[in-house]
Parts: C-alpha cells; structure tokens; sequence
C-alpha cells in the first residue's frame, strides 16, 4: 500500500504494484487498524510509503518488508527522522520467516499489506502457518479473494483458502475500495479484509496436513462430488458411516465435516 507515486519510480507489473492514492481510502484503512504505541507492526509491501508514514506517526516504529529493491533506499530516505524505529527488511515475504520478529520482543505481530493480486493467495497461506505469532492482519486484495476468505458453504467462492483460512481466524470482509483510488488503475475492484487468529483454535484437526489434503482433494474439480473426487482416498459406504452425504459437492460442507473426514484417515493411518 502506498501513496501517489513520483516520476521516479514507475509501479512494476511483475510485481504487482500498485499505488493507493486515495487520501480518504488510506485514513478510512488506518482507522481500520488502530495502529498502537504498544503494537509491533508490520507491512508488506509498503510501496511508496503511504501508510507506512501513517502507521508510524501512530505506532511510532514499523518493520517493513520489501522485494523491490529500488524502493528501500526512498523509504529510508524519506522515514529517516524515525531512525531505528523504522526498518526495512529487503526480502521476499513468500519466504520471510516472520517468527524471527515475534521472537524479538515476543510481541504478537500486527501486519498490514497491499498484497500483490498474482501472489497473495499463496502468501496468506505462508502467512496462516505463522499464525501463533500473529495479532491480526489487515489486507488489501482483490476482492473475489475476499469473498472467498470470507465464503460459507454453499457460497460460489467456498473453497480451499476460505476454508483453511477460517480454520486458523475470524475473517472480516471490511470495505470495498474502487479501482479509481489506484494508480496505474486496476481492472478489478479491491478489499480491505481483517484476520484475527484465534487464540484456541474452535475446531482442532488430528492431523494438519490430512486436512489440507483432504481439502485440496475435495476440490479438485469443484463441480463434481465427493464421491468421485474422494474416491481415491476414501469411500462413498465410509462417507456415509460418517454422516457426510458422498452425493454432495464439496462447497456444501463445513470446515466440521472436512475435519472428520481427516481425522478418520489419520485414524485408519494410526
């Protein structure tokens, strides 16, 4: 996220940039966030520096993560009156290990990002596996991404990422911010959406990594149904022993019977 770019820097497409230059959209996102002298903030992707600057005059220090390296000499330049309070990390937060700043002050993390429409799937789920060290996270994304965070079954956007991200959070869809409030202007409208990481997790699978094989597997071909999609891992009689209608589409079911799903393979696994 960040603010109406200068000559200097044009937004890069393989990146994904670009620029929030809305005034109005960039105090609505901060009102959103609350930013704390107590928080340990962090933005991906902070661009230009508009909500950074915002954050900081709020939270007083911001840990920034960039892959672009023409921007962090700007934003050092511009942010050096906050001195060490203000760090720029010059990485690829597909692959930052962002336990290393929890475990710094052992502040839960606060993150922020205009996340890149070509990556931010992938990136919330590197983000999800993080979850133990995160507060919450406030994100810009296309919007059907939203919609599908924030999908319950039987909605067209239920699928895998709305449902492993409300396994580990909360998911609020916030506001809706046009393609106008950006430059170069997207062709697709965007959303503010915060995830809160629960605490205790509601709903607890016996094995993490059956369930997201089980959600993959499910929708794998989304219009097709269990029975046929599952076939190769467990069958239409077992679905049936276990309450789940093997005739059903996978988009009607809940994060609940995914679970019981998992946990009976993990079981015959045991």
């Amino acid at each position: 996220m960040s603010q109406q770019k200068p000559a200097m820097h044009k937004a890069r497409k393989r990146f994904g940039q670009n620029f929030l230059q809305d005034q109005g959209i960039i105090r609505q996102i901060i009102r959103s966030i609350a930013p704390h002298t107590t928080d340990h903030m962090v933005e991906i992707g902070p661009g230009l520096g508009a909500l950074t600057e915002e954050i900081l005059d709020e939270a007083g220090a911001l840990d920034a993560i960039e892959l672009d390296r023409d921007l962090p000499p700007i934003l050092r330049t511009k942010f050096f009156r906050f001195g060490d309070k203000f760090r720029i990390f010059e990485a690829d937060a597909m692959k930052f290990d962002f336990k290393s700043l929890r475990e710094e002050d052992d502040r839960l993390l606060r993150i922020v990002g205009n996340l890149p429409y070509n990556i931010s799937t992938q990136l919330i789920f590197h983000l999800l596996s993080h979850h133990g060290d995160i507060l919450d996270m406030h994100f810009m994304l296309q919007k059907e991404v939203v919609d599908r965070l924030a999908a319950q079954p039987g909605d067209n956007h239920y699928g895998r990422l709305g449902i492993m991200a409300q396994y580990y959070c909360k998911v609020e869809p916030l506001f809706i911010v046009p393609p106008e409030a950006f430059d170069p202007v997207p062709k697709v409208d965007s959303a503010i959406v915060r995830l809160i990481p629960h605490q205790t997790l509601p709903l607890v699978a016996k094995d993490l990594k059956q369930l997201e094989r089980v959600v993959k597997t499910s929708f794998t071909m989304r219009r097709k149904t269990l029975r046929n999609n599952l076939k190769e891992i467990i069958s239409a009689d077992t679905l049936t022993t276990l309450n789940i209608d093997p005739s059903l589409r996978p988009e009607r079911l809940t994060l609940k019977e995914f679970i019981t799903i998992a946990d009976w393979l993990t079981e015959q696994q045991g």
